[in-house]
């Protein structure tokens, strides 16, 4: 068990990023207060930005020249587990996906190629009852004009064509834009 400051010196850090580690949660502290270095290095590896962590310095050779060590197993490179919910690089992976997500919208809204769902869904409702007005009109301006043709009372043409009219805008309501 270690001190804040004895473990940033181990870590080569200064005790106020030690500190501020323990604070945000990235490194856990025993109920005595001090740092397990074990425990602490693992959740500091996994919790960290990659990018932002110092190139490790370069150690000098004990070994004879001429000799070749033997590749390191699969177990030895492998990455420390990493704590339950979303590793630093899986949230940071996420946050830039969202972004070039988002990126790309933008510009397929600057090009046009993109509208908005609510306007499209205005716009259809408002062709929609105008077409509908429209067609409600039609038989009371065509009823006169057939029944003259067919030789027959204005009254009944109107009736059936205003009966067939609202069947028929009765099926077409039936019709839902779907704008996903």
């Amino acid at each position: 068990m270690m001190s804040v400051r004895a473990y940033a010196r181990q870590r080569g850090v200064s005790h106020t990023a030690v500190r501020k580690a323990v604070l945000a949660g990235r490194i856990p502290r025993e109920p005595d207060g001090t740092i397990d270095p074990v425990k602490a290095d693992a959740a500091w590896e996994a919790q960290s930005d990659p990018a932002k962590r110092p190139a490790p310095a370069a150690k000098p050779s004990t070994k004879p020249t001429g000799v070749v060590s033997p590749p390191p197993s699969p177990a030895a490179s492998a990455d420390p587990p990493s704590p339950p919910g979303m590793s630093f690089a899986q949230a940071r992976t996420a946050h830039e996906i969202a972004k070039a997500q988002r990126a790309r919208i933008q510009v397929q809204r600057l090009k046009s190629e993109m509208v908005e769902r609510a306007s499209a869904m205005n716009l259809v409702f408002k062709l929609a009852r105008q077409e509908r007005d429209a067609w409600i009109n039609w038989p009371a301006r065509v009823a006169a004009l057939m029944a003259a043709q067919m030789g027959v009372e204005v009254s009944v043409v109107q009736k059936i064509l205003e009966t067939q009219v609202r069947a028929h805008l009765d099926e077409l309501s039936e019709i839902r834009p779907d704008f996903r």
